[in-house]
This record gives structure tokens, sequence and C-alpha cells, in this order.
């Protein structure tokens, strides 16, 4: 998998985050994960955007390497992609955002149009009611003996890697950077109605959802066209963290969208 070094910038209000960039000449594109992610788990995309492009991986606030502030909010997440952004002085910048980092990716959008050229949203809706069924993360120990053992209580999970990115060794065993009692708020934020950032975003924005997943039903995903003109939507054999199971398609299906949508091919 292609590596990065680690960088930390400081947004306007002092959370200190942190960012892997893979350098480059290429049209700059914003990789924004899930809940219980890290930015390193979508460096694999690079692979199959090719040399064209330059990949950065946020950890967002709470995951990773970056801080764990009081604030779970739409807001915050929104705010700290755009710092990153203006931090690097790149925008407008593409967008692909899985799940949690979805929403991210069209609320910015949506918000701050100068700084998001294009949008990929990857199993993420416009509206989210679901249960958050978050009950067996919350009540994992905070550390374990093993990596093995990590393994054994994350039985329940669809895809185990999605988790285990962010899994470290200390002195007292293994252990997730992410805080779940954070996290659980973070996903309480994203309940509820976005249409209205939803259908704001005026870039070129594409849907991509798992076949097997619950999150972007089929029907949702036809309403999202229906509501917003000119939205695509791809759809991939795939559970929720596809992106890990089902990488080269994504990246093929992400980089084809990409060169249609560049600002020179418009």
């Amino acid at each position: 998998m292609t590596t990065a070094t680690t960088q930390y910038f400081r947004t306007p209000d002092g959370i200190r985050l942190a960012y892997l960039d893979l350098g480059g000449a290429g049209r700059p594109v914003l990789a924004l994960h899930g809940a219980y992610g890290r930015g390193r788990s979508l460096l694999g995309l690079a692979d199959h955007l090719g040399p064209g492009y330059r990949l950065i991986a946020l950890d967002q606030r709470g995951h990773g390497l970056s801080d764990h502030p009081d604030d779970h909010g739409r807001e915050a997440y929104i705010g700290d992609a755009a710092a990153l952004v203006e931090h690097l002085g790149l925008g407008p910048v593409a967008i692909v955002g899985h799940s949690l980092g979805g929403i991210t990716a069209y609320q910015l959008a949506a918000r701050r149009p100068e700084l998001v050229s294009a949008v990929v949203v990857v199993d993420f809706p416009a509206e989210y009611r679901a249960p958050l069924g978050d009950d067996q993360l919350l009540a994992l120990p905070t550390h374990f003996p093993s990596m093995r053992a990590m393994l054994d209580a994350l039985a329940f999970v669809d895809e185990p890697r999605h988790f285990t990115e962010s899994a470290v060794e200390d002195p007292e065993g293994w252990r997730f950077l992410w805080r779940a009692e954070e996290l659980y708020a973070a996903k309480v934020a994203v309940r509820g109605d976005w249409w209205d950032d939803f259908t704001a975003a005026q870039q070129p924005l594409m849907v991509v959802r798992g076949e097997r997943s619950a999150v972007v039903p089929r029907r949702h995903a036809e309403e999202m066209v229906r509501r917003r003109p000119g939205t695509e939507v791809v759809t991939i054999d795939g559970h929720h963290d596809f992106y890990l199971t089902h990488q080269a398609e994504l990246g093929v299906t992400v980089r084809e969208f990409l060169d249609r949508t560049a600002p020179s091919a418009a």
C-alpha cells in the first residue's frame, strides 16, 4: 500500500489534526474516512487514481493521530476539512468521503463551494434516520491482551479491518485510537435531514453505494437523483465498508468520474 509521512496542522480554534499528503503536481483530492476509521485507510485509492492526482487523507477529529476535542458536531467536522484545504492553499479540491466523511464532503461543497471542485459520496444518504447500533462498540474494553482478542471482540462487524486500521499496541495491550463515546456523539450528529445541503452542492457529484449496505437503499439513491438532477449513482456489490473489500473497483470508479469532471474537461 502507498505510504506517506504524517503531518500536522492546527485549525483556527487550536485543534491539532493529522493528515497524510502524497504530494505531486496532480489534481488535489481530499479523502475523508468514515467513523472509526483513519486517513491512511484510504491511501490505497492513490494506486488507482494514478499520478494525475494528489491524494491528501485527513485524520478527522477524534480519529487516528488527531486531537480529541469535546465538539463532535457537524459544524466542527466541516470546519476541520475547510481548514485543511485552506492550510494547504489547494482549493478547490475534489473530495472523496466515506460515510461520516461523505456527509462532510457534500456539506462542505454546499457551504464553502469555493473550496470544492467535485464530490464523491461513498455510502452515505441525504437523510439518515437509522438506529445507530453502536451498543457493542460502546461496550468494548479499552484494552485487549492481543490482536487476536481484539479481532474476536469484533466478530459482530462486517469488515474488521475498518476498525483494526486504528489499532495500536501500548504497554497495556492493544487499543483503538478512537474513543467510542466520542464517535457515538459524532454519529448522533449525522442523524437527520440533510437534503438542503445535498441539493445545494452545485459541483459534479457522484454517490457510490454498497449493494449489500443498508445505509443508502436503492430507493433513496433514486430520490437523491430526482431531487438533485445530475447526481450520478454507482452501485458496488459490497457491504458498507466496500472501500476496503472492493478498493480497486471503487478507485477506478472515482478516477473515471474525476477524469470526466476535471475543470479542464468541462
